[in-house]
């Protein structure tokens, strides 16, 4: 509590016989509060904390779903959180993502590179410590803005606006929220893993997303050439995060088991078996083969057992072996059960389109063995989702019997569709398609993956196509400055984000009356404060 920590202060000071007079202890109370987490791992600890009471609760009521956004920088994540505290004035239930293709893309010293584990492992860490610095900066701003308002409220003799600010500062929430944070397929084998999953660890990620692919073949969820690993392998990996959180004492720490196999029909390797009906059994079962008659058509090839009967798996040129075509959400369902049954703690299945009875479907299967099952959902932009609801509801329609002949399915993009009851029925699925998805297909926590990769895109866009055209300053002006100011974006006073103002705080405690600060009558952040 403020008055707690200015007491405790007040107390050291007077211990030391005058040689800290300079210092006010009220000074130290609000830089204290302004930096409540020390480490990373004190981070890790609070947020998991914050997942495993969202697990519980959407385990009582799937309406109480979570929702982030996926982010490639520092201050996305921090504007991301400011914004959720202007709109919803709560934190509660919204996360951020750490998304491992704008990683690749984005922040490689290589420059932007495919989804394919290439960029360096150690910038996923990095980012996840930029994210908490900005997110802690936020606190500090806003608790600073506070701080100042404090002393006005004191200075014009208001005590009870003192008491009501008082009261705010102490029950103060935090723009520190859980990051779920992508590790690929573990950038290597166990022990590559693990220790980047204590590097992510450390720098506060308290829920890591692990996916079932080769780690020197990994693919971008939703591209071709996917390659998964016996379950063995995968499991080795999920216990080197176990492992990881244990070590380091995040003992609510989470692990999101992620299976590509709905789109993977390749595998490396053979999965090792002991005897029938075990996982490896399992895993080969599903691999496309041809019996062998004649032995002397072997040349080199590697043969299994099935039932019996001599089996050849089908080898490809690259060495890869091809799974059964169909067999993909068989493999789902058996990946997620047993990723659940050796320590994982949510699921994610990567899927071609947004189709809630395709996933419910899988999950309703999966929950006859682990009821309490929970997906975490890539509601992606590699979707076109007007197209695919627009399809959904087109097909529904059409099992309907209803008259389509003013629609033309393979056109439904269209923007002559924009304004038919077709389209604004799927529109209406759109919106409710996470509060939907939440209730029948067991989805805990949805996700954007990519958003401001394409939202920077877009409005880089416009304004570029303003500013060098005949707009010119009113480009910028009418759509990013004015629209700033009329909606309260906060960096409209970016002097006062980067920090200046906290910066002259600390100045004045340092120095005194003796202080040059930045924020005085001339500084033109004050034209904004209107």
């Amino acid at each position: 509590m403020y008055w707690e920590h200015i007491a405790q202060v007040d107390q050291l000071i007077g211990r030391q016989d005058g040689a800290w007079d300079g210092i006010r202890a009220e000074a130290v109370a609000r830089m204290r509060l302004q930096n409540r987490f020390r480490t990373g791992l004190d981070i890790a600890r609070y947020t998991a904390a914050i997942m495993r009471r969202d697990m519980a609760a959407y385990d009582s009521n799937p309406a109480a779903y979570t929702q982030s956004l996926g982010c490639w920088h520092g201050f996305i994540g921090q504007q991301k959180m400011i914004s959720i505290k202007k709109h919803f004035g709560s934190t509660e239930r919204r996360y951020l993502y750490l998304s491992g293709w704008m990683v690749a893309a984005l922040r490689s010293e290589f420059g932007p590179l495919p989804d394919q584990s290439m960029h360096e492992k150690t910038s996923v860490p990095a980012l996840i410590e930029e994210l908490y610095t900005f997110l802690r900066q936020a606190d500090a701003r806003e608790l600073g803005m506070m701080f100042r308002e404090i002393d006005a409220a004191r200075e014009a003799g208001d005590t009870l606006k003192e008491k009501q600010l008082l009261a705010a500062v102490d029950n103060h929430q935090t723009h520190v929220v859980p990051i779920i944070a992508d590790i690929d397929a573990g950038f290597g084998n166990a022990e590559a893993t693990y220790l980047l999953a204590k590097k992510m660890i450390e720098a506060g990620a308290c829920a890591l997303q692990i996916e079932n692919q080769v780690s020197d073949e990994k693919q971008c969820g939703h591209q071709d050439g996917k390659v998964t690993v016996p379950h063995e392998d995968f499991l080795a990996k999920i216990r080197a995060c176990r492992y990881a959180f244990l070590e380091l004492g995040v003992d609510d720490g989470i692990i999101v088991a992620r299976t590509d196999s709905l789109g993977a029909g390749l595998t490396k390797q053979i999965a090792f078996s002991r005897e029938p009906g075990d996982l490896g059994d399992q895993y080969n079962a599903f691999l496309d083969c041809e019996e062998i008659t004649d032995l002397s058509t072997v040349n080199g090839d590697v043969i299994i057992n099935r039932s019996g009967k001599l089996m050849r798996p089908k080898r490809l040129p690259s060495n890869l072996y091809q799974f059964r075509e169909g067999t993909g959400a068989d493999r789902c369902v058996l990946d997620c059960i047993t990723s659940l049954q050796h320590g994982a703690d949510l699921l994610w299945i990567e899927t071609e389109k947004p189709h809630i009875e395709q996933i419910a479907g899988m999950v309703d299967r999966i929950r006859e063995v682990v009821p309490n099952a929970k997906l975490v959902y890539n509601n992606s932009p590699s979707f076109n989702w007007t197209l695919n609801f627009r399809q959904q509801v087109y097909d529904r329609w059409a099992a309907e019997g209803r008259d389509l002949s003013g629609y033309d399915r393979a056109r439904l993009m269209s923007a002559d569709y924009d304004a038919t009851e077709l389209a604004g029925e799927a529109d209406e699925k759109i919106r409710t398609f996470q509060k939907d998805a939440s209730a029948r297909a067991g989805i805990f926590h949805h996700l954007i993956t990519l958003p401001t990769y394409h939202t920077a895109a877009l409005s880089t866009d416009n304004l570029a196509k303003d500013y060098f055209g005949e707009a010119g300053m009113l480009g910028y002006v009418l759509n990013v400055q004015r629209q700033e100011i009329r909606q309260g974006i906060a960096c409209v006073k970016h002097q006062n984000m980067s920090g200046s103002d906290i910066g002259d705080d600390h100045k004045d405690y340092f120095a005194g009356e003796a202080a040059l600060k930045a924020g005085g009558v001339h500084n033109t952040m004050n034209q904004f404060a209107a």
